[in-house]
C-alpha cells in the first residue's frame, strides 16, 4: 500500500483512508456542510476584521487597503481549489500535512504538519490575548492581566482557552453548536458596523486612495520585496498596498481549518468543498464592505495616529458614536471566542493525524468517549493557555501568515503531483485548468509571503530548523511507515 516517490517515504490515499479505522482512533462523523462553513466563518471572522484591518489601513495601505483585501481573497480562493480537490480525495483528518504526505513524503509532510503547530498555536495563543483585552474593554477594567512577583499573568486568556478547551474536548458537534450561535451575533454586530458607518463616510476620506510612500521603520520592518527591488520602504503607495494584502491575509486563516475537520464529516466528498467556498464567499464580501467604511469614515492619517492601537471602535469613537464602539467591542469578544476554539481544534486534528502515523508518540491519538481525543486536546490547551498567560505576544500575526502561505504552496504544488501520480483517483470535485490554476495559485502565495517583512522570514527559517532537529530525533525512526518497511525488510 506504501509507495516511493520522489525517492521519499509516501503514504498512499488507500493507507491513509485504512488508518481512519484504527481502533481507539476513529474520529467521529457528526459534521455538515452547515457545520463546517460555520466552523468556517467562525474562526475567518475575528482579530482580523476587528483589528487588523483598522492598524494596517492606517499605517501601511492606506484606503487602499480594500484592494489588498481583494487580492488577499485571490490568493485564498486559488488555494482552496487546491484544497477543495485534496479534500474530497483524501477525506483524513489533518488537512495539509495529510495532502503532503501523499504527494511529496513524509520529510515534507513532517514540515507542514511542524508548520500548521506554527499557525494554529501560535494564532490561538495571539487571538486569546485580544480576547482579553477587549474583556477589559466591555467590562470596563484595564485587561485581564494580574501581575504575580516579577510575572505578568493573563488571566483573561487562560479563562478563554479554559473553557473552548472543555467544549473541543465534549465534542466536535456540541463545539460548532455553540459557534453557530456566537457566529450569528459577531455577523449581526459586522453588519450593523457596514450599515451605520455608511452614514459617516466622507468621500474626501478616500483622498489619495493609494498615499505616497513614506520611509519608516528599519530595514528588518519592511518587505522583503521592496528591500530586493530597492525600494527601501514599503510604508503607502503600491509597495504598502502589496504589504498590506501580505498583512490583512492573516484575516482570512481559518478557512483552511475546513479542511481538518473532513473525517468528521458525514459526506466530505460534497461538503468540505461547498464548506470552504461558501466561507471564502462570505467573509469576503464582509471584509471589502468593513475596509470601505472605516477608511470613508476616518482619514487613514488618524488611524495612523493610534497605531497597533487602531481596531473598528477606534473609528466610530472618532466620529461621536460611543454606542456602536461599545457594541463593536461586545462583537469582537464573541468573534474571538470562536476564532480561538477553531484554531485549536485545527491544531488537534493536525497533532492527532501525526501521532496516528507515529511522527509523534501513538498514545496521543486516542479518542475518548465523545469521539475527540480528549488527551490530546488538553495537552493543546494547557500549552496554549502557557504561551498566551506568560508571553508578550507581537508581530505574530507575520509569523503566522507566513507559515500557512508555505502550507498553500505545498498543497497547490501537492494537487499537480498527485494528478499524475494517481490519475486513477476518484476525485469529487476537480481543480479547473490544471496545472496552469495551481501554478497560479503558488505564485500568488509566493507574491504575498515576499511582502512579508525580513525578520518574520528568519523566525520562520529558526523555527523550521528545530522542527527538522524534532523530525531527525524522533519521528524518523517512530513513524509507521518506517515500522512498516522494516517489517517488510525483515
Amino acid at each position: 500500500m506504501d509507495r516511493v516517490l520522489l525517492g521519499k517515504r509516501t503514504k498512499s490515499v488507500e493507507q491513509s483512508i485504512e488508518d481512519t479505522d484504527e481502533p481507539g482512533t476513529r474520529l467521529r462523523k457528526d459534521l455538515t456542510w452547515w457545520d463546517l462553513i460555520v466552523f468556517g466563518v467562525s474562526v475567518v471572522i475575528g482579530a482580523g476584521i476587528f483589528t487588523i484591518t483598522a492598524s494596517t489601513a492606517g499605517g501601511i495601505a492606506g484606503p487602499a487597503i480594500s484592494i489588498s483585501f481583494i487580492l488577499a481573497a485571490i490568493a485564498c480562493g486559488l488555494a482552496a481549489l487546491c484544497y477543495a480537490e485534496f479534500a474530497s480525495t483524501v477525506p483524513v483528518a489533518g488537512s495539509a500535512y495529510t495532502f503532503s504526505y501523499a504527494s511529496f513524503g513524509e520529510v515534507v509532510a513532517w514540515i507542514i504538519g511542524w508548520d500548521l503547530v506554527l499557525e494554529f498555536a501560535v494564532g490561538a495563543a495571539t487571538v486569546a490575548k485580544s480576547w482579553s483585552t477587549y474583556l477589559g474593554e466591555v467590562f470596563g477594567f484595564a485587561g485581564g492581566e494580574i501581575a504575580l512577583g516579577p510575572l505578568t499573568i493573563d488571566w483573561g486568556a487562560v479563562v478563554i482557552v479554559a473553557i473552548v478547551t472543555t467544549l473541543l474536548a465534549l465534542g466536535t458537534k456540541l463545539s460548532s453548536n455553540v459557534s453557530a450561535v456566537i457566529t450569528l451575533i459577531k455577523v449581526a454586530v459586522v453588519l450593523v458596523v457596514i450599515v451605520v458607518g455608511a452614514f459617516y463616510i466622507k468621500m474626501s476620506n478616500y483622498t489619495p486612495f493609494v498615499p505616497p510612500a513614506e520611509p519608516g521603520g528599519g530595514a528588518g520592518e519592511q518587505s522583503l520585496f521592496s528591500l530586493l527591488t530597492g525600494a527601501g520602504s514599503s510604508n503607502y503607495g503600491w509597495y504598502g498596498l502589496l504589504a498590506g494584502a501580505s498583512i490583512v491575509f492573516f484575516a482570512f486563516i481559518g478557512f483552511d481549518v475546513v479542511a481538518t475537520t473532513a473525517e468528521e464529516t458525514k459526506d466530505p466528498q460534497r461538503d468540505v468543498p461547498r464548506g470552504i467556498f461558501g466561507t471564502l464567499a462570505i467573509v469576503t464580501v464582509l471584509y471589502v464592505a468593513v475596509a470601505a467604511v472605516l477608511t470613508g469614515m476616518v482619514k487613514y492619517t488618524e488611524l495612523a495616529k493610534a497605531g497597533e492601537d487602531a481596531n473598528l471602535a477606534t473609528a466610530f469613537s472618532l466620529n461621536g458614536i460611543d454606542w456602536a464602539a461599545t457594541l463593536i467591542s461586545v462583537g469582537a469578544l464573541a468573534g474571538l471566542t470562536t476564532v480561538v476554539m477553531v484554531l485549536i481544534l485545527g491544531q488537534i486534528r493536525v497533532l492527532f493525524a501525526m501521532s496516528r502515523d507515529r511522527l509523534l508518540p501513538h498514545q496521543l491519538a486516542q479518542t475518548g468517549s465523545h469521539g475527540t481525543p480528549v488527551r490530546l486536546t488538553i495537552i493543546v490547551g494547557v500549552v496554549v493557555a502557557a504561551a498566551a498567560a506568560f508571553f508578550p505576544i507581537t508581530k505574530l500575526e507575520e509569523m503566522v501568515n507566513v507559515g500557512t502561505l508555505f502550507a498553500f504552496v505545498l498543497v497547490s504544488a501537492g494537487v499537480i503531483i498527485l494528478r499524475r501520480s494517481r490519475p486513477d483517483l476518484h476525485r469529487a470535485f476537480r481543480v479547473p485548468l490544471v496545472p496552469w490554476l495551481p501554478i497560479a495559485a503558488i505564485v500568488a502565495c509566493l507574491w504575498l509571503m515576499l511582502n512579508l517583512t525580513a525578520l518574520t522570514w528568519i523566525r520562520f527559517l529558526i523555527w523550521m530548523a528545530l522542527g527538522m532537529a524534532v523530525y531527525m530525533l524522533y519521528g524518523r525512526r517512530h513513524s509507521a511507515l518506517a515500522q512498516r518497511d522494516a517489517a517488510a525488510s525483515a
